[in-house]
């Protein structure tokens, strides 16, 4: 009966949202996980899909400036302190990008969020704590001088059946933007694919915003699917954007339905374009940050070309302890809502900061690879009332960092020498300095419902010499989708790295392969290598 079920809702939406087959098919289906699947096993587009013609729009996409973290020499600054990031909306943006024939933006490339949208084989935990926690060490593909430190944390696993009831309100735009077939159509079928997997114990409401903001659907059991799928079938895209009074009206209904101990949680759905209603950016971001402290949490969406303001979008999930993925197709929204529904939707630590300490007796100078929107003061480390990332269940998330030697010369410091006091130098008064620790990590992170932050300690020594291929799996792919967003990037970081090391690098450490996600990514590498024509030095 559920495969019965699912088939026809699947089917139903589908054939009421407009050419979404073709939408999500485009490409092929190499690029996306399920690489096997048949385009004769899609549903046609229906005639009747057609009632919502898509606007003729320019490209007003946005992205925020990034410039890459620099090498810092230890003399100069031995601490590194930055915000977990578990956003994945970059891959599949850039993949959708390069799947349309053209190679992305370099400030739409956040190598971490290229890193963490795939998940590695990290030892789940065992303790008291929500996460566990892996480090290792090996050398660095693009410059064989270097090393790699890979810093790995995996959340606990909670069991579809184990998972606390969900208070979902959709917050969905409906403005003239969203009529093209990838936007409301593609989002009305894939969150038919999270409807099929709700229960009786859960509660959906649907909030929509155009012209004005309206409630379509009053919160209902999950077990009312045909309701569910009823308001959803009905919307249709049309008038301006009033996002910020759209979202006043979801958190209120997500108040007046709060479930204490459950998921409580607005995912909202749109372009990115909010022009009317809350009147600036920081007044749409202090309304969420005083809904976060109540307790309901924001999940944020994003679809289609030509308009996405993904700035904003990344800022609005940051700022309500939640996470930002962008659908790209019908096989991506089944990974982001229904696969990973519980990293999704459930959080189980918050204000998650890492800081590391590196030994200026083994370290000359290092750079965190990726979240440079992310960085933090050191002094916030221990300051509780600092915002922070959260971890969901069963999220794993990486940070790498690339390490110069102590002793290579490669680095010099910065900063002059100092009248006041000597420079941060390693001494044999220092017993840790001489233990042949690499560096110390500190995690500190707060329970979901709490306010006060627990830090975990963690030493890190070198493994030695190992050649690259002993390293594990998860060392080298995750440095390979370093390698391949910073190519992307044009990065001056990339040494002499080439599409063909970074392909054979992600062949080798392809692993257990669940979804074809790597293997979807070993297509996009190879695609993105023959359209820049001239490796890494295309992007310079």
């Amino acid at each position: 009966m559920k495969k019965h079920t699912t088939t026809r809702t699947l089917s139903w939406i589908l054939g009421a949202s407009a050419c979404v087959a073709a939408v999500t098919l485009a490409a092929g289906c190499g690029g996306r996980g399920y690489a096997g699947m048949d385009r004769a096993m899609m549903p046609a587009p229906s005639p009747t899909m057609g009632d919502v013609a898509p606007e003729v729009q320019h490209n007003t996409e946005s992205y925020d400036r990034i410039r890459e973290n620099p090498f810092i020499a230890v003399s100069d600054d031995p601490l590194s302190t930055f915000s977990i990031d578990v956003d994945t909306a970059s891959y599949s943006n850039v993949r959708r990008f390069i799947e349309q024939g053209q190679l992305p933006p370099a400030d739409a490339v956040r190598v971490e969020e290229l890193i963490n949208y795939f998940r590695y084989d990290y030892a789940a935990p065992d303790g008291a704590d929500p996460f566990s926690v892996t480090a290792e060490t090996g050398p660095c593909p693009w410059d064989p001088k270097h090393r790699l430190v890979h810093i790995g944390l995996k959340g606990q696993e909670i069991e579809a059946g184990q998972l606390p009831p969900r208070n979902l309100t959709f917050l969905l735009d409906v403005s003239g933007s969203m009529s093209n077939p990838d936007k409301l159509p593609l989002l009305k079928a894939g969150l038919a694919l999270l409807v099929e997997q709700l229960s009786a114990r859960d509660r959906v409401a649907i909030v929509v915003y155009a012209g004005a903001a309206g409630r379509v659907l009053e919160p209902t059991p999950g077990s009312d699917k045909d309701r569910i799928l009823a308001a959803l079938n009905g919307l249709q895209a049309g008038g301006s954007t009033a996002g910020g009074e759209g979202i006043k009206l979801a958190y209120a209904t997500a108040r007046e339905n709060f479930v204490k101990g459950g998921i409580n949680r607005v995912i909202l759905a749109t372009d990115g374009d909010f022009n009317v209603g809350v009147s600036s950016r920081g007044a749409l971001e202090r309304l969420i940050e005083e809904e976060r402290e109540g307790g309901v949490f924001l999940t944020v969406l994003g679809l289609g070309t030509g308009n996405l303001k993904d700035s904003q979008m990344e800022a609005l999930a940051d700022k309500g302890n939640g996470n930002y993925a962008y659908i790209d197709s019908i096989h991506e929204a089944r990974k982001v809502l229904v696969e990973e529904a519980g990293s999704t939707l459930v959080t189980i630590a918050k204000d998650v900061k890492l800081q590391v300490e590196f030994n200026p007796a083994q370290v000359e100078a290092f750079r965190l690879i990726g979240y440079e929107n992310r960085v933090m003061r050191h002094q916030d480390f221990a300051d509780d009332t600092k915002d922070a990332g959260e971890i969901g269940a069963g999220h794993t998330v990486t940070a790498i960092y690339e390490v110069v030697p102590a002793g290579s010369g490669e680095v010099a410091g910065a900063v002059a020498p100092l009248k006041y006091q000597e420079g941060a130098t390693a001494t044999k008064e220092v017993p840790a300095a001489v233990s042949g620790e690499l560096l110390t990590f500190k995690v500190r992170y707060k329970q979901p419902t709490g306010d006060v932050s627990k830090e975990l300690v963690f030493p890190v020594t070198d493994g030695g010499e190992q050649a690259l291929a002993n390293t594990s799996n998860n060392f080298r792919f995750s440095a390979a989708v370093a390698g391949f967003g910073m190519m992307l990037r044009g990065s001056k970081h990339a040494g002499d790295l080439t599409w063909p090391q970074v392909i054979e690098l992600a062949t080798d450490a392809r692993g257990e392969d669940r979804g074809g996600y790597r293997t979807g990514f070993l297509q996009l590498a190879k695609t993105a290598a023959a359209m820049s024509g001239k490796g890494p030095s295309a992007r310079r």
